[in-house]
């Protein structure tokens, strides 16, 4: 009897349910609807259900994802992408630690091996947007930028009590203000500069030393407070930092346009040509030099150029116990067995210089340590290679006159800023000749000029600082920008040619890099993606589009552009994907104007600004 009267009415039943059902829906419009910004909106606690979905292994995304792929030409694209929980704000996923601890990969963490690559297999990558934090603001501009930030953009202040005594930063209402200090410069890296290039004798004073010094490394950058000065001097740093106890001091670097890469002297050679750079820095920057036979030292004679400098300021360089005195003989001793001499010590801090040509290496005893790299090493060959403990001999430079080394300083470079130009003699080893590089130059001049006809009026002087060119080739896109107030990492794909040690001679930064991972950033730490034939290039690789689609909104900051330079039927495919992944198109045009592919076209994207709920009620 009870289960016959259950079923008497049912239409009833239905009605029922559908009137709650529709009310529901007009209650959350409404709610929505009343809530007016400009930035997109997402629950991000109604999506605490795709927490343990982002990765394409697992049951709920699996399908999906494939099929987004496979029939995109058949029209089947998704409408949105899931949003990251926020604890992914500001994942790395090839320098997650979380992953290393799912994988239980067997690290030997005496040697930084857990601060290195590690990237998640394909099809556990993460398929979801990554949402900005609380809070999250468009970036303050530069110059403004290099000595403040939005606070809430990094929502991370305890460098500053942890550094307090060494000025790294300072809290100061809704921003993090950068004094110039230092872990060895308390008093501001300009007063430690100044001083530097006077125990060089550098002209003036001056650290670029009359064009000289264009390129400089410094290990355990901290807030990168030392390169963000030298570029006050027209020197470009390459400001490296694991992700280590320090967390986010890359990502504090980047947010104020400084140039920075976050990297570990471990085991793997650093993703830079050999002579790369005229000095190497480091100050305080916990490293034992001595480990593993020094190979740490010799990894940065490798990226030193000829003549070229590694200042040393810490406690080994001046204090009187016991320890630190047998640590700098001990490193004095190894350095002096490599060639290098103390140019000058002074104070705390010791700068050596390294040799000008072979000359030194060809007199050394036989059997002495450490020995010459093997005749046929590449030391420009860097992804994913082991670091050696050798030195890497001046192949082309045995022929030089002494009148020449001495005009070159030892690089064979003209000094900056006619070095951004000049044909280097490097090309050589690329087979390429010094017509196609200057036919390229001026190329890239006319591209350039092309992208900004197309972006029209939509720019503003100050719209980009931090932009990377995803394949660089010879540095000449980077070239034609060097007018303008940004700098550029210019990324040179692992498996083309060879010619980041091109774009190193003509004074600017870069590094190599696999686009079928993750790039060694933080999320939102660039305003212009340059893809020029990328996507061709992964799809020929057979690598997924909409893995590298994801990657570059990752890295690319809100209200940021892309600039797409291939193919027109990728062009569409793009396009299909610009509402899910909240982009929207800026202009298109035509690549024949600037001497490319009948198929190519320009197209110019911009990131929207979205926030999540929770980071809505943050900023209101």
């Amino acid at each position: 009897m009870t289960r016959g009267r259950a079923d008497v009415n049912p239409k009833k039943r239905l009605i029922t349910w559908i009137l709650v059902l529709v009310f529901c829906c007009g209650c959350f419009y409404a709610y929505t609807r009343s809530r007016g910004s400009s930035a997109l909106e997402y629950g991000s606690k109604s999506l605490r259900k795709f927490g343990s979905s982002y990765w394409r292994g697992d049951e709920d995304t699996t399908d999906t994802s494939t099929k987004h792929e496979e029939d995109a030409d058949d029209g089947f694209i998704p409408k949105s992408f899931p949003v990251c929980d926020d604890r992914h704000s500001e994942i790395i996923p090839c320098l997650d630690r979380n992953l290393i601890y799912q994988t239980r990969l067997k690290l030997d963490l005496s040697v930084m091996e857990h601060y290195e690559r590690h990237c998640p297999l394909p099809e556990k990558r993460y398929n979801c947007l990554i949402p900005p934090p609380p809070g999250y603001r468009v970036s303050i501009k530069w110059p403004k930028s290099r000595d403040q930030i939005w606070k809430a953009n990094i929502p991370h202040t305890h460098l500053a009590t942890e550094k307090s005594d060494q000025n790294w930063m300072v809290v100061k209402g809704d921003k993090v203000v950068f004094p110039g200090g230092g872990t060895h410069f308390h008093y501001g890296a300009d007063k430690y500069l100044a001083s530097m290039a006077n125990m060089l004798n550098f002209p003036k004073n001056s650290m670029n030393n009359e064009g000289n010094v264009r390129t400089v490394f410094d290990a355990g950058c901290g807030v990168a407070s030392f390169g963000g000065y030298l570029l006050a001097y027209d020197i470009l740093t390459m400001s490296l930092a694991p992700n280590d106890v320090h967390e986010n001091q890359i990502q504090f670097a980047l947010e104020r346009g400084i140039p920075a890469y976050l990297g570990v002297l471990g085991t793997k050679r650093l993703p830079y040509p050999s002579r790369s750079f005229e000095l190497a820095h480091c100050s305080r920057c916990r490293i034992d030099w001595l480990q593993r036979n020094g190979i740490l030292l010799l990894e940065l004679d490798r990226i030193l150029r000829p003549g070229g400098y590694f200042a040393y300021s810490s406690p080994e360089a001046y204090a009187q116990d016991e320890e630190d005195l047998r640590i700098f003989r001990a490193m004095s001793a190894f350095v002096e067995r490599m060639c290098w001499k103390i140019a000058v010590k002074r104070d705390q801090t010791v700068i050596w210089v390294k040799p000008l040509t072979n000359d030194c290496y060809i007199e050394r005893e036989p059997g002495t340590q450490p020995p010459m790299c093997r005749s046929d090493d590449d030391p420009d060959l860097v992804w994913g290679v082991p670091m050696e403990a050798c030195i890497t001999p001046y192949s082309n430079l045995l022929f030089l006159t002494l009148s020449e080394v001495h005009r070159s300083k030892g690089s064979a470079l003209a000094p900056w800023p006619a070095r951004l130009t000049t044909p280097p003699p490097r090309l050589a080893d690329l087979g390429y000749s010094d017509d196609m590089f200057i036919k390229d130059t001026e190329l890239w001049q006319r591209r350039v000029e092309h992208y900004w006809t197309v972006f029209g009026q939509t720019l503003e002087s100050d719209t980009f600082r931090n932009v990377m060119d995803m394949k660089a080739n010879l540095g000449s896109f980077a070239a034609a920008l060097s007018n303008k107030e940004v700098w550029v990492m210019n990324v040179v794909p692992e498996d083309g040619p060879n010619t980041l040690k091109i774009v190193y001679d003509r004074g600017l930064l870069g590094s190599v890099h696999n686009w079928c991972e993750s790039y060694s950033t933080y999320p939102r730490t660039y305003d212009l993606i340059h893809a020029w034939t990328v996507f061709s290039d992964i799809e020929r690789r057979g690598c997924s589009i909409v893995d590298l689609l994801l990657e570059m909104d990752r890295i690319l900051r809100p209200k940021g552009y892309i600039i797409y330079n291939d193919k027109r039927s990728i062009a569409e495919v793009i396009k299909k994907y610009l509402g899910a992944l909240h982009w929207e198109s800026v202009a298109i045009s035509d690549s024949q104007l600037v001497e490319q592919d009948e198929d190519d076209v320009v197209f110019i994207i911009q990131k929207k600004m979205w926030l999540t709920s929770e980071s809505l009620k943050n900023s209101e």
